[in-house]
């Protein structure tokens, strides 16, 4: 604990040792004068969507906070510590792991949820080659702010336009689909902790002066007083900039990236919710001026192995996007995807977050009405989605008919030429696989598709619920010298699942994978031998969503969310931890 405060500001805030109990309608009536009431949903009906998971999850709350500033924030987190309330922060709630909501009912203590996205500011600093980010700005949000400066954002994984946050991604590791630059780390943050005392207490370790009380940090840090003052640069890191070198080393036996690798777990950087993250401040990358994307296609896994093993062992320039799709999630992601696709292509990325957000809302009331038939909003979408003609461009489709596995590759600049050169060369003996150069708008379609894919394979589950058993979504991360890299599962764990459906970052080796199970399948038992063959393999998961409540924790990732949470007062339950508060300084 001494270790992670080094040099920083402290600030004792509230304690939690009550001298007599308070109740609920304290605890509302107190967050009410802070907030207002309209930011304080207390009524299941009306606050339902902040406390279910995006695939699944989801449990009760005493109420869902929607704090408007950092003071705000900080002034709420007060009343929670004070009135013995479990915290849950939350932000976009984009998660896949259930780690962003309450889960289920067994906790010992009331349960608070704040979502922080109305705190959506972010200041460029040094020119636009860092930014510092308030925990609801989202990554769309900071890649159309950079464009301006010619730059771009730490990460552009297909969830931003789902209005993943910045922070929230740090919090969780999270990776996406850019070869050069890792999982979203930084060492700089300021943060809000409860320490083995049960103080709150607000620690600045951004490497900017900001005052030395929390209200002036804060409000300091809300208005970007600090963005005229000259900022030094820091000798933390705001990146992972032994990624390239990292993942340019094929014939490791460890996977390039994964949420417990103890390199990338730093107080904001992997807290996963045990700390309330107040900003974040993240290098940002010049913009590419040339991008050309390949389009390949092949039936043998060992031959796509071949290829990004040469690619990252011998090129110059590391590619910038190396996306893979299996036959069969190409086959869903063109039927079940299509609406997403459909939205993004002609409404743009804009509007997609509060599209989603109004579904969501939608769905949580319609739920409650027995008569009608579950997840109405997304068979609609499906049933309009259907009259529209096909959307994916005719040569993808002849790839699709000719090669089991696709591998979308986009690079930038010199990289462009020996790309080609290296795979006319590569592909012109091959028996089993070709390439073609995309233009635009085959591209553009190409990457849609591609993202299109997490949500088509929920769609699929949704639409065939009544036929299909459970849906199990695993994200691994791969040993980097493994060439026999696709799944093989025995017969018997094969005749329980429905549909296999492999998609991920190829060059990373990261894949997500999706099973929908058949009826009566038992879902523990199969994650169970799933989980056992992957450990064999010497494969790491989660790889970038994080442990939520589907992960049991490594024993490093155990001891990092207790060192950072000793008395379990922050998302208590995650990786499969205990849920009651925790025997520490403050009880004794």
């Amino acid at each position: 604990m001494n270790e992670l405060h080094d040099n920083a500001v402290f600030l004792t805030g509230i304690n939690n040792r009550l001298k007599s109990p308070i109740s609920n309608d304290a605890i509302l009536n107190e967050l009410s004068q802070i907030l207002s009431p309209s930011n304080v949903k207390a009524d299941p009906k009306k606050n339902a969507h902040y406390r279910l998971g995006w695939r699944s999850g989801g449990g009760s709350a005493l109420a869902v906070l929607f704090p408007q500033t950092l003071l705000q924030l900080w002034q709420s987190l007060e009343v929670c510590v004070a009135s013995n309330a479990i915290i849950v922060m939350q932000a976009a709630n984009t998660g896949l792991t259930e780690g962003s909501t309450p889960n289920g009912e067994q906790y010992d203590r009331p349960v608070v949820v704040i979502n922080t996205l109305a705190i959506d500011k972010l200041y460029l600093i040094d020119s636009g080659r860092q930014v510092v980010s308030l925990p609801g700005a989202t990554l769309h949000h900071l890649e159309k702010q950079l464009a301006d400066v010619g730059r771009a954002p730490h990460s552009i994984i297909g969830s931003s336009c789902l209005g993943a946050s910045i922070i929230g991604g740090v919090a969780n590791n999270s990776g996406g689909a850019l070869v050069k630059r890792g999982p979203a780390y930084t060492e700089l943050s300021v943060f809000a902790q409860i320490n083995e005392h049960g103080e709150l207490i607000l620690v600045n370790h951004l490497d900017i002066d900001l005052g030395d009380s929390p209200k002036a940090i804060l409000t300091n840090l809300q208005n970007g007083d600090f963005v005229s003052e000259a900022i030094s640069q820091s000798s933390k890191l705001a990146s992972d900039k032994e990624y390239v070198e990292r993942i340019r080393d094929v014939n490791a036996d460890t996977p390039s990236r994964f949420n417990a690798d103890r390199r990338r777990l730093h107080e904001a950087s992997g807290c996963a919710g045990k700390l309330a993250v107040f900003a974040v401040r993240l290098d940002t990358y010049p913009i590419a001026e040339r991008e050309q994307t390949f389009y390949i296609g092949t039936n043998g896994t060992k031959e796509l192995a071949e290829l990004r093993k040469k690619i990252l062992s011998t090129f110059k320039n590391v590619p910038e996007v190396g996306e893979y799709m299996h036959r069969d999630i190409f086959d869903v992601s063109e039927k079940y995807g299509k609406d997403t696709f459909l939205s993004v292509l002609h409404l743009g990325t804009d509007q997609l977050p509060r599209m989603f957000s109004i579904k969501g809302r939608i769905d949580a009331s319609l739920n409650k009405i027995s008569w009608l038939p579950n997840a109405i909003t997304d068979k609609c979408m499906q049933f309009f989605s259907s009259l529209f003609r096909q959307h994916l461009p005719s040569r993808l489709l002849a790839y699709r008919k000719e090669y089991e596995h696709h591998l979308i590759l986009k690079m930038s600049d010199e990289g462009i030429s020996e790309a080609e050169d290296f795979l006319s060369t590569f592909f012109s003996q091959s028996k089993t696989g070709s390439f073609f150069i995309c233009d635009s708008n085959e591209a553009k379609r190409a990457y849609l598709h591609r993202f299109a894919a997490a949500g088509a394979a929920m769609r699929y589950h949704t639409m065939f619920q009544k036929d299909v058993g459970e849906i199990l979504a695993l994200d691994i991360a791969l040993p980097r010298n493994q060439l026999d890299w696709f799944e093989k599962l025995p017969d018997d764990l094969s005749n329980q699942i429905d549909k296999k459906l492999y998609y991920g970052h190829f060059f990373c080796y990261v894949f997500h994978q999706d099973y929908i199970l058949k009826k009566g399948s038992d879902a523990k038992q199969v994650k169970k031998r799933m989980l056992e063959i992957l450990n064999d393999r010497g494969a790491k998961y989660p790889a970038e969503h994080n442990v939520g409540h589907l992960y049991e924790a490594t024993s490093d990732l155990k001891d990092f969310y207790r060192d950072l949470d000793p008395t379990n007062t922050f998302n208590p339950g995650i990786g499969m931890m205990e849920r009651t508060k925790r025997n520490c300084a403050c009880c004794l």
